[in-house]
Order: structure tokens, then C-alpha cells, then sequence
């Protein structure tokens, strides 16, 4: 796959090997057009404040809530209901996108008791678990079946599951005073046998919803004293004292909580043994209070009721989640057999007919018990060699990048989740995102990131200036973990965004690059200019040393001054800042006697044997060098100006621009935040100018050391 240059500058493929995009009134863009090659790693290198993030955004909305990008509108269009709109073109294609993202950090990944949340769907949750659970599910389905294939069974259930909860036990297995039955009795003998005085309101307490009628009732009492008439239907000499006496025999909660149980036990008649149906219809209309023997018979009944509920639910719950643990798959299945013998209270022909019917099933099961426990076995190694993949794959990269944490997969119920432990304490950490730093966020953010990517499988994966924070090995350890193995995005579809150009050297310059040749790195830069950015090729030619940089633009540049200012530069990088240095440096400060710092710090007039040594120096990389007449030249406020306007490199006008603050202080002189830029500016290209020395500056990680100091033990020991 070759590149080609197209006009405008911008680097195309052919539109079946890459996606050309165009980005339009994306917040501060008019216009951007890049193009992303497929299957590849596309950095994208340039500049804080061009509007790399809105690109990744854009990019992601485009996938997200119907493609709507009016978040993006420019702030100068948004009060204009005509004014321009955010585009994306190009990218029909491309139908999700999964981005990282400062945003991504703090929503997705992070939860309590859980370094990532659902792990299980990114580490675990693969195809070929999920059909070695269908493969599990299948071998019950029979009493899947049966237990959902009976509707009025199932309202049963949902019954003897209401009637279960009204009678609450004690520890000491009493009935507690806090049941809603036990606030009921009493109560359920004057529903059936009514006081006489109130037999004229019989339709009433007899009707479906007696303590609606109640609560309306008692609500009207309290207008009883305001007229001789009934507040109901204002006939006249209504009966006042029978009217209160509603309220007094009846308690609405009471009547409310003995309907509801009298409804639960009028549908689950047929599946009570009959006597104990009939012991239940006393106790349910006794005017008088239970008795101890009433009160045991009905923790009996809530007993065998609760027992019953246990084993169909847990006959509904079989699954490899329910059976992984277990080395007795046999001895599980014969447990959840019902044995009807037992449960007196239920040992009706009803009951015994749906009980049959799953002891039955569970048999069949039973019968295929050695097919039930090598599904369950493959599906535990298919588990665990999932985990062990992941856990060492995270692991590894973690102990590169020199932290000292590391993962744990762990079964929780029905999933899985992943832990965050530290070398030093034992357990996991119950909170990871209090623990880590901002760094150690971001890097274990990153390789998540690289696991989900592989699980959802987007078209597009964009990285919104992912490791800049970061030192260099973390760095390497990073994007090595991300684009080098089998299991990496090396051929996925990613967007790089960064300000930070060592992704580009580490993978496309230096004797690293090897490693990432399978990720097909493409590099461009990106030009913004006027709210328009477009891209320029980036090959492995042109990333140099700055010495490199600084002889190549002494030889192609016209004009004496901008071949001084690389010179300098180029002595500096060589550590010389003999006489040549010195001259050059005087020159651009405007000194029409150059001088020197003496050791002490005083400054001291060059002599005219250390001028004319400088000179000489400077002549064999600027054979037309002369210090006087580049003097006048700099000191010439219009031709100073006219050297500026005909620089067309960026780095180039501030250095003229340093030049002309020299020479004209108060005038040029900007605010501290213009100030602050111009001097960053010139020191922009320091971090490949210097370096400190090793012997006094260690810059080894410590555990870099250790780790060779372990293997070297090992070869001592071998």
C-alpha cells in the first residue's frame, strides 16, 4: 500500500484501502480532511489547541445518538438558526466507534469492588462461553419446562410465595408479633360471623375489597358531628353510633392483611392436605386469638411451604453457575428431588402431580449425569484458561511498566469481576479509583481499553492523546502492550491523536519500530491554519536527531541569519559553547561588543584573537559569515521586519522575533501568558538537545535494576 499526495497537501489512499474523512464547524474547525487507513495504526501528530479532541469527538458522535453533532456547533454559529452545522463525511462506514478519553477513564472503568465494570463481558463473556452455557442449559431444559410450561402452577407459586411471607418467624421459631397474619386474627372471625349491629353493612364487609370500604367509611366518620345527616348520602337521623361502631370492630390494615391471606389461601386450596386446609379455615375465622398450638401448626406449615419454595427455585436456578463448585454433580440433583411424604401440610394429589412430574425430569437428567459433568468440566478449563490469559496479560504489561499492582479474576454469583491488588496488602482494594494516581489511571485505563476493543470490535478505535503524561518506559510499556501481540489492536482501526512525537519515533524511526510493523503505522502531521487542518506524509526519513535538523537547514536556508540561528543550535547540541557559540550568542542579543561570562559571572569583552578564532569557526558552516555586517543588518528595524515576513517556518519568525525584542524591549514586550509562549517556544526542541548524564543522574527506574539483578542471580545460581 502506497501513499499518495493529493492536493491541498492532503495524503490519500485509494477509498478502499482507507477512510477519507472530512470534518466540517466542529467547535474551532472549519475544516479538517484527514485520511485513515484501514486495519492500520493512523498517528496523528500535531500541536496543542488545533482541535485534536474535537476530531476524536466528532468522530464518536457520528456513531452515537442518531448522529447528532450539535454539541459541536461553533460558538460563533450559535445563535444563527442558519448559520453552518457539524459534518462528517466519509464516514458511512465506519458504524461504531469506541473512544479513549479522560471521559472514559472516570465513567467506565474504576467501580467499586471491581477495577473494570462488567468485566465479565469484556474478559469472559466470548463466544465459545457462551455456547458452552447454551450447551449446559440444553441438558435442562426438560425441567425448565416443566416448571414454566403451567401457568396456573406458576400464579401458585406466586401465591404460596405471598402466603410464606405473612407469617414471619422468630430465631427461636416463633411466630413474630410483626406478621401481617398475626395482626389479622381475630379479625377474620368477625369478617365471617358479622356483629349484629352491623349486619345492614353485610355487602359491604362481604365484597371483594372490605377494607376499601372500611377506609372510605372511617374517613366519613369524622363528618358525623357536622349535621344529623349522613355524610354519605345526607339522609336524615342517620344512626350515628352504629356508623362509629364500623370503625371500632374493623381495623382497615387488619382487614386489608386478612383478605389478602384469605385470597392466597382460597387459590392454593387443592394443593393443602385436606385437614390442614381445614384447620386453616378455623384459624382464619376464629373470633378468639391463636392459641400455642394454633401458632405452632402454622410455623409447621410456613416451614413445609418454605422448603418446597427452596427446591423449586432452586431446580429453576440449575445452570453451570449453580454446578461449577460442586464435585458431586450426581449427589446436587438427587438432593433437589422433593420428597411429598415429608411435607404433610402439601401432600395433596395437586402438589403431588407437578412434584412427580420434576422428580421425574430430574431423574432423566440424572441418567445423562457423566454428559452434565464433562460440559460442566470444559466450560470450568474454557474459564479459567480465559482468565489465566487475561490476569497474565494484564499482569505482565503492569510488572513492564514497573507498578506494583496486578489483577485477580474471581467467579461472583452468576459473572465474574476483576479485582486491583497491591504487592504490599493482602486482599483487593474495595475502591481502586481512591488508590491509584492519575498516571496509574490512565496506563491501566489503556489496557483495559485495548481488552474491550477486543470484545465489542468497533470500526474505529480513536486514542484522544493517550500516553503523553507519561514517562518513556511507561510510554514504550504502553503502546507495546497496545500494538505488538496476537491479542493487541495491531489490526485495528485506530486514530492516534497526539502532541507528543515519540509514538512516531519508537514506531516508524528507531531499531524499536521492528516490533510494531505488523500495527502498519502511518504518520502524519497536522497543519492548522485560519480554523482549516489539513495533514502532511511523515516517513521514517523525516524524523532526525536535531543535529541532523540543524546541518540540513544550515545548507538549505538563504539567508545568513537563519543559519546562525540553527548553528547555535547545532553547537549547543554538541556541547560547545566555545568561542564560535559565544560569538553567535552575542549576535543575537545585538552586543556591538561581544563578551563573555567570566567564571565568577562577570561579563568580559571578547578579544580580537577569540573573536577572530569564532569567526573562523563559524565561517566553515557559513563561509560568508561576518559578525559586523550581520550586526547592522539585525540592528535595521525594516530589514529585521522583512526577514520575519519572509519566514515561512514557525520556529523561524520567533526567533526573529526574539531577535527584534532585543532590540526594541518596551514595544515588543507582551503579556506573561504571549511571554510564556515565545520562551517555551525556543526551548521547544530542548528535550532532544540535552540529556543529563547518566553517572550523576540515574535515570533508571529502580526496579529496572532489580529486575536485572534478579536475573542475573539466576544465572549465578544456575
Amino acid at each position: 500500500m502506497t501513499l499518495t499526495t493529493v492536493e491541498a497537501g492532503r495524503t490519500k489512499l485509494e477509498s478502499a484501502e482507507a477512510y477519507l474523512l472530512t470534518i466540517k464547524s466542529c467547535n474551532s474547525i472549519d475544516e479538517v480532511k484527514i485520511a485513515l487507513r484501514k486495519g492500520s495504526l493512523n498517528i496523528k501528530y500535531g500541536p496543542n489547541g488545533l482541535g485534536k479532541s474535537t476530531i476524536a469527538r466528532a468522530l464518536t458522535l457520528r456513531t452515537e445518538n442518531d448522529g447528532n453533532l450539535d454539541e459541536l456547533i461553533p460558538f460563533k454559529h450559535r445563535a444563527s438558526v442558519d448559520g453552518p452545522r457539524p459534518e462528517v463525511d466519509g464516514a458511512d462506514d465506519i458504524k461504531s466507534v469506541l473512544t479513549f478519553n479522560d471521559a472514559y477513564v472516570s465513567q467506565f472503568v474504576f467501580q467499586r469492588d471491581e477495577v473494570l465494570k462488567n468485566s465479565f463481558e469484556i474478559f469472559i463473556n466470548t463466544p465459545e462461553y457462551q455456547q458452552g452455557i447454551a450447551d449446559i442449559a440444553s441438558m435442562f431444559d426438560g425441567l425448565q419446562t416443566t416448571l414454566t410450561s403451567d401457568a396456573a402452577f406458576n400464579e401458585v407459586l406466586i401465591n404460596f410465595k405471598e402466603l410464606n411471607d405473612a407469617f414471619n418467624v422468630t430465631k427461636s421459631g416463633t411466630l413474630a408479633k410483626t406478621s401481617k397474619a398475626l395482626k389479622a386474627f381475630g379479625v377474620g372471625g368477625k369478617l365471617k360471623n358479622i356483629p349484629v349491629p352491623l349486619l345492614r353493612y353485610k355487602g359491604f364487609i362481604d365484597s371483594s375489597d372490605p377494607a376499601g370500604w372500611i377506609t372510605w367509611q372511617s374517613k366519613g366518620k369524622a363528618f358525623l358531628e357536622l349535621s344529623e345527616n349522613c355524610p354519605f348520602c345526607s339522609v336524615e337521623n342517620v344512626d350515628k353510633a352504629t356508623a362509629t361502631q364500623v370503625s371500632v370492630e374493623y381495623e382497615s390494615a387488619a382487614v386489608k392483611n386478612m383478605s389478602v391471606l384469605r385470597g392466597a389461601i382460597d387459590k392454593l386450596g387443592r394443593y393443602f392436605e385436606p385437614t390442614y386446609l381445614a384447620q386453616l379455615e378455623v384459624i382464619t375465622t376464629s373470633l378468639k386469638e391463636l392459641t400455642p398450638e394454633q401458632s405452632t401448626f402454622l410455623v409447621t406449615l410456613r416451614s413445609q411451604i418454605d422448603t418446597l419454595l427452596q427446591k423449586l427455585s432452586d431446580v429453576r436456578s440449575l445452570s453451570f453457575h449453580a454446578l461449577r463448585e460442586k464435585d458431586n454433580v450426581g449427589g446436587v440433583l438427587e438432593e433437589l428431588k422433593i420428597d411429598l411424604e415429608l411435607l404433610h401440610a402439601l401432600n395433596s394429589e395437586a402438589t403431588s402431580s407437578v412434584v412427580n412430574l420434576i422428580n421425574e425430569k430430574l431423574d432423566e437428567v440424572g441418567t445423562q449425569i457423566s454428559d452434565v459433568k464433562r460440559r460442566i468440566g470444559e466450560q470450568k478449563s474454557r474459564v479459567a484458561k480465559l482468565i489465566r490469559e487475561n490476569q497474565k496479560a494484564i499482569n505482565d504489561f503492569l510488572t513492564s511498566a514497573g507498578y506494583r499492582y496486578s489483577v485477580r479474576i474471581e467467579a461472583s454469583e452468576n459473572s465474574y469481576r476483576m479485582l486491583l491488588e497491591h504487592q504490599d496488602a493482602p486482599g483487593h482494594l474495595e475502591s481502586a479509583a481512591s488508590h491509584l494516581s492519575y498516571g496509574e489511571k490512565n496506563a491501566f485505563a489503556l489496557v483495559l481499553f485495548m481488552h474491550h476493543v477486543q470484545r465489542s470490535k468497533p470500526d474505529l478505535v480513536v486514542l484522544d492523546d493517550p500516553i503523553s503524561s507519561f514517562d518513556k518506559t511507561k510510554k514504550f510499556a504502553i503502546l507495546h502492550q497496545l500494538f505488538h501481540g496476537s491479542n493487541s489492536l495491531r489490526h485495528v482501526t485506530s486514530l492516534l491523536l497526539t502532541h507528543d512525537i515519540e509514538p512516531a519515533i519508537d514506531m516508524v524511526r528507531t531499531g524499536t519500530s521492528g516490533q510494531f510493523r505488523e500495527a502498519v503505522p502511518v504518520v502524519h502531521f497536522l497543519v492548522g491554519r485560519s480554523g482549516r487542518v489539513t495533514e502532511l506524509p511523515v516517513q521514517a526519513a523525516d524524523i532526525q536527531t536535531f543535529s541532523q535538523v540543524c546541518v540540513a537547514n544550515i545548507a538549505s536556508a538563504d539567508d545568513s541569519i537563519i543559519k546562525c540561528i540553527y548553528l547555535r543550535r547545532l553547537l549547543e547540541i554538541h556541547g560547545s559553547k566555545d568561542a564560535g557559540y559565544q560569538l553567535l550568542s552575542n549576535l543575537i542579543h545585538l552586543r556591538e561588543v561581544p563578551i563573555v561570562k567570566s567564571t565568577t559571572g562577570e561579563n568580559i569583552e571578547m578579544t580580537p584573537d577569540e573573536i577572530k578564532t569564532a569567526t573562523h569557526e563559524i565561517k566553515e558552516h557559513i563561509p560568508l559569515f561576518s559578525y559586523d555586517d550581520l550586526l547592522t543588518e539585525l540592528r535595521d528595524t525594516r530589514r529585521l521586519k522583512a526577514k520575519f515576513d519572509a519566514a515561512d517556518v514557525g520556529y523561524e519568525k520567533v526567533q526573529l522575533f526574539r531577535i527584534a525584542s532585543e532590540l526594541h524591549p518596551s514595544k515588543l514586550k507582551g503579556d506573561d501568558v504571549f511571554t510564556k509562549f515565545v520562551n517555551e517556544t525556543y526551548h521547544i526542541e530542548n528535550e532532544y538537545v540535552m540529556q543529563l548524564n547518566p553517572r550523576e543522574f540515574d535515570a533508571v527506574p529502580e526496579y529496572v535494576v532489580a529486575a536485572c539483578a534478579d536475573l542475573l542471580a539466576k544465572i549465578d545460581a544456575d
